[in-house]
């Protein structure tokens, strides 16, 4: 079996004596806080031939540091009663006790004192609490310890030694839409060099040749082996158990390399709404450092996401089994005057005794609104997009997130939640609620000319816009078609607030806080007139994430402000101006013509209820010719999708195939 790594432990504590019970020797304040006080080093007593607190101090202080090499003892040198020492307690990793004085009861020349040992394991919330006492006597005119075994623990005789095994909780399981897991324990192989099975002038070797095998670093892994003890098993990766990877039969023809069936909280597929869920994996230092004693080094914890966030709920709380167990030989050295000394010989090991048990408590599932079906066809429809892509799925008449995919060329970013980008026309819903509220109506007369001049910049509508759709048309006809110049040429009906109120009425602008990284969009105010025309078409310091677009899309078919969320009973309440019945009904009718008569022509005959939609294209870059943006979002019957990808020629040509096959894949 792996060897479990070293934990990172907390230090010594120290503290000061209680007042005996039976004590014959009073004890000064200050000199007490003196001698009880826990160092970074090993004590430095000082003695008083008729006191014996200091020598009991000294020894409270070198048994919590674990390092008695320079407490007086009587008959042995410091350094040869630590050499005992640390035999007894190696098995417990780097734990070190709080150690406490109780009573000292003197008696001529000997005195007994009581010692209260509390060791604190990370993350587990009971102690393990004990006493033992010690037998001190004058000699050479100061008070010393008669070293024994059970000054440690009481079960301790020379033949045993302490040995602490942590046993990680259940982690809690990522549950999906009705309740089903989609994080769970599913079975893996992993795959690593065994040292005990290899030896040491072989097994860097051996690394190398199965790092070429699974394709990773070979001198890193090979350090990583030849570093690691003669006894671990040196992991060098995990793999589903289905997943395409050596044979058994290869990987164990490299000396000391062997295939371990183990299981892994793991999602349905290595990409499963990967950058959304998140990973676990052994803690990190820093992970550690944080966790205030909570985490130790080599335990399972979420690396990012949501198993990263919700690592506390999830991970649970570890139990721990103290035991005397035998000792690694059957002897054990008795100190005297040196270290070296004639060991007492054991007849035979007595059986493991549990000294102390705490119970793991299993970490509590985290329940999400991710449908699983959806997710997986949103993702297979990502599959073969090369440039950076997005698909964000909501229930508009709940507001739960169904879907939140990442295209293969996202990089393992979640540019579905987080992305920022200018949302091109189809912000231009937005624009549209703005201009009705200002007073204007889908039938209202705009004019959409080829080109529109502002403070010296034009700007235009889209290259293969239909001419016939051009001069005096409705706000109806402007949308459907998507007119950049109508929609620039009623900036002026526009308060310097009126666009980003109508943004956030539709679910964009403001920023929630609803259980995971979530980017809502940005609408900030520009007075500038060219930066008050660009974000008419969703370009200038306008920004938005899918996830933002994908609410606008729902919150016209609800007719109401929806805010998606991820996790189930984390809702975020809505800041912003209510959408009224008729606003509702406007938009939907002109996204209807967006389908019907206009740009998203690709949604007509779409299988299912019909469709409302808007396209959007945005241009982006330094200097011309600039790349675009491809976006659309839509809305079938209690479904909102916005479809985003990075680079593409346009909204109709570009993501509107995309959504198209996503609504008919889930018909």
């Amino acid at each position: 079996m792996p060897r479990r790594p070293q934990r990172s432990r907390p230090g010594p504590k120290v503290t000061p004596p209680v007042r005996p019970r039976r004590t014959l020797v009073a004890l000064g304040l200050a000199l007490a806080l003196t001698a009880c006080t826990a160092r970074a080093g090993p004590p430095s007593p000082t003695t008083d031939p008729g006191r014996p607190d200091q020598a009991v101090a000294a020894l409270a202080a070198g048994m919590a540091s674990r390092d008695v090499s320079q407490v007086p003892f009587a008959g042995a040198t410091g350094t040869a009663v630590q050499a005992a020492l640390a035999p007894l307690v190696t098995g417990m990793g780097s734990l070190k006790p709080a150690v406490t004085v109780g009573a000292i009861d003197t008696q001529g020349s000997k005195a007994t004192a009581t010692l209260t040992y509390a060791w604190t394991f990370p993350g587990v919330t009971q102690q393990w609490r004990y006493t033992t006492s010690a037998q001190l006597v004058q000699e050479d005119g100061g008070w010393k310890t008669r070293w024994q075994p059970s000054i440690l623990q009481p079960g301790l005789d020379g033949t045993n030694r302490l040995s602490e095994r942590r046993d990680p909780a259940s982690r809690g399981e990522i549950l999906g839409a009705d309740g089903d897991a989609i994080v769970q324990r599913r079975p893996v192989v992993r795959i690593g060099i065994d040292k005990t099975k290899v030896s040491a002038a072989a097994a860097p070797a051996s690394a190398r040749r199965l790092a070429a095998l699974l394709h990773i670093d070979a001198a890193a892994y090979a350090a990583k082996v030849a570093a690691a003890g003669t006894a671990d098993y040196v992991e060098a990766i995990v793999l589903r158990q289905d997943a395409a990877g050596p044979s058994n039969n290869t990987i164990s023809a490299i000396p000391g390399a062997v295939p371990v069936g183990s299981d892994q909280m793991l999602a349905p597929d290595r990409d499963f709404a990967r950058s959304i869920l998140g990973t676990v994996g052994s803690a990190s230092k820093e992970i550690v450092d944080q966790s205030q004693g909570a985490v130790t080094a080599g335990d399972q914890v979420g690396r990012s996401g949501l198993q990263r966030r919700y690592d506390t709920q999830l991970r649970g709380t570890p139990g721990v089994l103290v035991r005397l167990v035998a000792a690694a030989t059957s002897s054990s050295p008795s100190p005297r005057a040196t270290a070296t000394a004639t060991p007492s010989t054991s007849a035979s090991p007595a059986p493991p005794q549990t000294l102390f048990e705490a119970k793991p408590v299993a970490g509590k599932d985290l329940a999400t609104t991710l449908s699983i079906p959806l997710q997986q066809t949103a993702e297979k429809v990502l599959s073969s997009t090369k440039s950076a892509a997005a698909l964000v799925a909501v229930r508009p008449s709940t507001g739960e997130l169904l879907v939140a995919a990442n295209g293969p060329g996202s990089n393992d970013q979640s540019v579905a939640t987080v992305g920022r980008f200018p949302p091109g026309s189809t912000f231009k819903v937005v624009s549209s609620l703005a201009l009705l509220r200002a007073g204007l109506t889908p039938t209202s007369p705009v004019t959409c000319p080829t080109t529109v001049t502002v403070d010296g910049k034009s700007f235009k509508n889209y290259s293969d816009y239909p001419s016939s759709q051009q001069g005096k048309i409705d706000l109806r006809t402007a949308l459907a078609q998507s007119c950049n110049t109508a929609f620039i040429g009623q900036r002026g009906k526009l308060s310097g607030t009126g666009l980003a109120e109508a943004a956030a009425s539709l679910g964009v602008g403001t920023d929630y806080d609803v259980g995971f990284p979530s980017f809502f969009g940005s609408v900030p105010e520009d007075k500038s007139s060219t930066g008050r025309a660009a974000a008419m078409i969703g370009q200038g310091k306008v920004l938005a994430s899918p996830l933002s677009m994908a609410a606008v899309a729902a919150s016209v078919r609800a007719g109401k402000t929806v805010i998606p969320h991820l996790i189930v009973d984390s809702l975020a309440t809505s800041k912003a101006k209510p959408l009224t019945s008729s606003e509702a009904a406007d938009l939907r009718e002109m996204m209807g013509a967006v389908v019907s008569e206009g740009s998203g022509g690709v949604l007509r005959h779409v299988a299912g209820p019909s469709v409302i939609a808007k396209t959007g294209t945005a241009e982006f870059g330094a200097k011309a010719p600039f790349q675009t943006h491809a976006w659309m979002i839509a809305a079938q019957g209690d479904l909102a999708v916005a479809v985003f990808v990075r680079t593409g020629s346009s909204g109709s040509h570009t993501a509107g195939p995309l959504l198209a096959a996503f609504l008919n894949d889930i018909q």
